[in-house]
């Protein structure tokens, strides 16, 4: 299965379209929020690989929130980045938009690499780049 845009992320059902729900959209910024505020009390606690956990987590939320709004629901990660570059890439820059899929790579080898021990700088550039990324989904919200 190979996936080159949304439409086959909607034939594989990784995106199905559902009706448009703002309740949920604004539940999923709000818990974007609030994963941003755990990973900023775990980095002062040096916890890194929790930090690179949240971030991306809190990216991801926000990127839901998007989703919500526009009638979408997820059922791959993968597929979020995908949706997100074909429908925003003129909203939100490239480079923001491509934090999503690289933290989301990081937060695999993260939660499940047997070698990645992540350090106090690839903490610090999670957080900043979520932070940065949910302010772009902010604007459009």
């Amino acid at each position: 299965m190979e996936i080159r845009n949304t439409e086959d992320c909607f034939k594989f059902r990784l995106l199905r379209k559902i009706k448009p729900d703002k309740d949920k959209s604004k539940k999923s910024l709000e818990i974007a929020e609030s994963r941003i505020l755990r990973a900023k009390e775990t980095l002062k606690i040096n916890i890194f690989d929790f930090v690179i956990l949240e971030s991306y987590m809190s990216m991801f939320h926000a990127a839901r929130a998007l989703l919500y709004k526009d009638g979408v629901q997820e059922k791959s990660h993968y597929a979020i980045s995908v949706y997100l570059k074909e429908k925003y890439s003129d909203k939100i820059p490239i480079p923001v938009l491509n934090f999503l899929e690289i933290h989301r790579i990081e937060r695999h080898e993260a939660m499940y690499g047997l070698e990645y021990k992540p350090e106090k700088k690839d903490a610090e550039l999670s957080l900043k780049d979520a932070e940065i990324f949910i302010k772009e989904i902010k604007k459009i919200l």
